[in-house]
Order: C-alpha cells, then structure tokens, then sequence
C-alpha cells in the first residue's frame, strides 16, 4: 500500500504545490561551505522545524530565503516560479518574512508605530489615535493581544515577539520564519505563541520554526528538516521522532544526557565568593532585594527562576559590573563590593554574560582580539608597553582548539560566528581566568544538544578543579542534572536555597511564582 502523500497528511487536495521550495541551494564564504545542496518544502498549512547543530547552516539557508543573502547555487521557487530577491523587501513582497531571535523593534517608539514603520500601506497623513485602531483591528484578527499604546520599552519579551510578528503578518506574509522564538519566552508565554501559530497555519499560511529544544519541536511540528555541516541529512514526520533520534541526526552520534552532579561531597571547600544582604535599586526601581548567598569551592550553585526575576543583576554584582546600593560582597574573605569588574576579573572571576554578542564580546573585532581580550595586557602577549600580535594569535588557536571551534580566519570579525560558536569561544576564554569562580549566565541559550552537552562539561570540569561555579538557566533540568543546591529569584529576591539532590520540582516551580520556601 503507497504512503499517504504529503498533501493527504496535512488535509490539502491532491497536488497542492508547496508555499515555497528549495532546489539545490548552496552557499560559500571564504573557507566555509555554509550551504551544499539543500532542498526543502515548505506547505501550506505545516509547521515545518529546522534543526541543526550551532553552524550547520540554518541561519544562512533562511538568510538566502529571505533576500538578505543570495545563493551561490540552486534557486527559490515561490507559486511555481523560480524568484531572485535582492533584498528582504522584495522576500516580504512575495509572502516570505522573518522574526529574528533579537528583535530589531524601535524601543522608544508605540506598538503601533513600530508595526507601522516602513510599511507601504501606512497612510503617509495619519493620527496617533488611528495608527493604533489599526493595530487593535490587526491584533485582534491575527489573534496576537498587544497594546497598540504601549511603548516597546516597557513591554516583556514575549510582548515585544508578538509586536514582531504582527509587523511581518500585516504584511501579508504565508511563510513565517522563527528564530529560536521560545529562547527567551516564560512557559505561559510559549504557550500562547504556540497557539497563534497553529491558527495562523490552520488559514493555509506555513510556520519555519527553527529551535534547539527538541521537546517542542515534537510538539508544535509536523515534519522536520535537519541540517548537518550545511547538507540536508533528513526530512521526516515528527511523529516518528524522538528527541533521542533528532540529536543523534543533528550530531551525527548518540548523545547521553545523564546526572553529571558530583559525587564526592568532599570536594567542596570553603566560601570563595559571599553576598551579604545585598540591593540594587535603579531609577527607584527595586532590582535586588536583600540578597545573602554564599558560594563554596567545588560546588556548582544553580539561579532558577522566570528571566527578568533580577538574575542579570546579581551576576552583575557578583562580577562587579554593578555596585550594590547596599550590603557586601565578599570574594575569600575580602571586600570586593566597589572593586570593580577588572580588579575581580583578575583575582580569579570569570564572567559568562547573558548576551554573549554585545556583553561577552566585540562584535567588529577579529576573532583573535576577542579570544585574548582577558589576557592581551599580560605576558606573554604583552611585555611592558610591548603588545605581541603573534603570542595572541597562537593563544587565540589554543582557545578556539579547546572551545571546539572551527574558524578559518582568525582576523575576521567575531561577528561572523555562529552564536553558538561564540558562546563556545567566550566560554573558554572566561574559564582560563576563573582560578575562583565562574558566574555563566544562560550559557546553553539558543545551543544545540551536543554543544550544551559540551557546555556543561566544561563546568563539571571546573568544579572538579576546585572552581567555584554559579550557573544562571531557565531550564530546571539542566540546573537538577548539574547543580549541587539551586536558588530560586522571584522580583529581586531569593525564595529559597535548596540541595538539587531529590529536589521537589513542583516546590521549586511554587518559589518561582513568588511563594517562600517552607
């Protein structure tokens, strides 16, 4: 008996085209294949997910279907015809339009003015009053809830994506790409999304939702493409995948997620680093409240909680990046509260921050600048006043070589990597100064399975070497896989300190709506 065809499975009639295809797409840049050979179908009415490794080409193949790359091979077909675009307006103009994983949204400006802003249909002579009855009629017929007043500044993240989204639907796009549109959602949130898309593909549009969490992916697709090195590996029904088998494809080996806590209790030490009733109050707003946490040698403390609970802010304090309006901050003993982030870099602090791109890294600079940026004042890059471009050269390789990151020209911007390879690089290059501590904000954001896997290596190392680790994440598997005792932040505060070991998720999830621990 043949295989119910594509069509029949997605409810269409027989021999319904695809929204969009690709044949045979390639892309290079200088010493990197990005693209070899890729095809793809995209239906009407298909959640389609991309999957891939960091630097598989997943970026670059959307970039290409959405005009802000062109391919060096193959073509784009939309309505039966091969098209070229030049730009993303032309992408937009043929029903294809993206939502980026950072939002490119005016911060000063109202709902309303941002998703009118550079739209033809804009009425070149329009009122406040009636840009925003624009909006509410496209919200609400979009099933997107916005407040068409509202400035994008003082709206949450999942707010500010739906804002996105808004702005691409009105255009009239029917193949809506997503970037890692979970990352930085709340589980309510993603939820919400979630139910918008359905709807939206349920009227005969396409949903491209590229994403590292393979849980969702199961839940929200109906197929799914994965890429490896650039080239297509498969195209199957995610019914007949498992999270199992999509790594193993993704990484091309069988990936083991197992409890990597230690085992020796022993091996933790004395306190290295101590927070003593600490707060932060900014522009007469209560950022942190009264935060004591102490941090020992070998141990790895966990920071659970919804972002934007003040995490970014404690590992601020920690890192000195930010001074307390009151309390101290102790590192072995000694008060470090006003030392400043390059005097506590350089007594052992290492510092993974959550935006890896703009906080963890100069994005213009070559990759060798950012790989030795800790170190370039200190020999043997630097001797004197002397600055040595070949030591930091050759210490950028060791780096790049231990982060397990390719680069084929280590003077091209930082910028070029993918975010997972940066993140990789910046969290090498922290490592080799965190002689004391580590403080890793996200670091598995927006990261494949094999490289979180990675990742989470690294730390096991430090801790077992005596490093003292803090490892901020919104996912509570990872912190009970890794964790020796997890806090929880609500509004600035800590609800509770608890052992990771036989920890009580549903208590945990309870500290994290704001309840105190018992």
């Amino acid at each position: 008996m043949a295989e119910p065809s594509i069509q029949s499975r997605l409810g269409l009639a027989p021999g319904t085209p695809p929204l969009v295809s690709l044949r045979g797409v390639g892309k290079v840049f200088p010493g990197v294949i990005a693209n070899a050979d890729v095809d793809l179908d995209v239906f009407p009415g298909e959640i389609h997910a991309l999957l891939g490794e960091n630097g598989a080409g997943k970026s670059t193949l959307m970039n290409i279907l959405t005009g802000i790359y062109q391919p060096d091979s193959g073509e784009i077909i939309v309505g039966g015809r091969a098209v070229s675009f030049a730009s993303p307006v032309d992408a937009i103009a043929a029903g294809i339009g993206m939502v980026h994983q950072h939002f490119k949204l005016v911060r000063a400006f109202t709902v309303a003015e941002n998703i009118h802003l550079g739209w033809s249909e804009t009425p070149r002579r329009i009122s406040r009053a009636a840009l925003e009855a624009r909006t509410a009629e496209l919200s609400s017929r979009l099933g997107l809830a916005v407040n068409p007043a509202a400035r994008v500044a003082e709206l949450s993240t999942g707010e500010q994506q739906r804002v996105e989204i808004l702005r691409v639907l009105a255009r009239k796009a029917r193949v809506l790409i997503l970037d890692e549109p979970t990352a930085v959602l709340t589980p309510a949130e993603a939820r919400e999304l979630f139910v918008a898309l359905r709807a939206f593909v349920a009227g005969g549009n396409a949903v491209i939702f590229i994403s590292h969490k393979l849980d969702e992916v199961l839940e929200i697709a109906n197929r799914v493409t994965i890429l490896r090195q650039g080239r297509k590996v498969a195209t199957d029904w995610t019914e007949a995948c498992t999270e199992k088998s999509l790594a193993q494809m993704m990484v091309g080996r069988e990936i083991v997620l197992s409890d990597m806590r230690g085992t020796d209790r022993g091996r933790i030490g004395a306190p290295v680093l101590a927070l003593e009733d600490v707060s932060l109050v900014s522009e007469g707003v209560t950022l942190l409240k009264a935060v004591s946490l102490e941090l020992r040698a070998g141990e790895i403390l966990g920071i659970a909680g919804v972002a934007g609970n003040g995490q970014r802010e404690l590992t601020q304090v920690m890192t000195g990046l930010a001074v307390p309006t009151t309390g101290r901050v102790w590192l072995e003993g000694a008060d470090v509260t006003r030392a400043g982030a390059r005097k506590i870099a350089a007594q052992g602090v290492g510092h993974i921050p959550e935006d890896r791109l703009h906080a963890g890294m100069a994005p213009a600079l070559s990759i060798t600048d950012n790989a030795v940026l800790r170190e370039y004042a200190k020999p043997p890059l630097s001797l004197g006043p002397l600055f040595r471009p070949w030591r930091a050269t050759r210490l950028a390789r060791e780096i790049a070589a231990a982060a397990e990151v390719m680069v084929p020209n280590f003077e091209m911007p930082a910028r070029n990597l993918s975010g997972g390879n940066q993140q990789r690089l910046v969290a090498r290059r922290e490592m080799r100064i965190a002689s004391k501590v580590l403080v890793a904000a996200y670091p598995s954001r927006g990261l494949d399975v094999g490289a979180i896997n990675t990742m989470m290596r690294y730390f096991t190392e430090l801790r077992d070497a005596g490093v003292a680790v803090v490892l901020v994440s919104e996912e509570l598997e990872e912190l009970l896989t890794l964790a020796d005792r997890i806090a929880v932040m609500f509004h600035g505060e800590i609800m509770g300190v608890v052992p990771a070991e036989g920890a009580d998720i549903e208590a945990i999830g309870l500290m994290m709506g704001g309840r105190r621990a018992a």
